[in-house]
């Protein structure tokens, strides 16, 4: 398994898991907050990225 698909499994199960959102703005910050809380358990650094949707190529 690709290791983003297994930190996936992982946030599902742990972070997301049980939980209902109003919309997907919620999800998408459910998600965020699970991948930091993720970070500190494991002690490592989380980082966000905003990819330039704007951008042709």
């Amino acid at each position: 398994m690709n290791p983003i698909e297994l930190e996936w499994q992982h946030l599902k199960k742990d972070e997301l898991a049980s939980k209902t959102f109003e919309d997907e703005l919620d999800l998408a910050y459910a998600v965020i907050d699970g991948i930091e809380r993720r970070g500190e358990k494991g002690n490592y650094s989380t980082q966000r990225v905003r990819f330039n949707s704007n951008s042709s190529s």
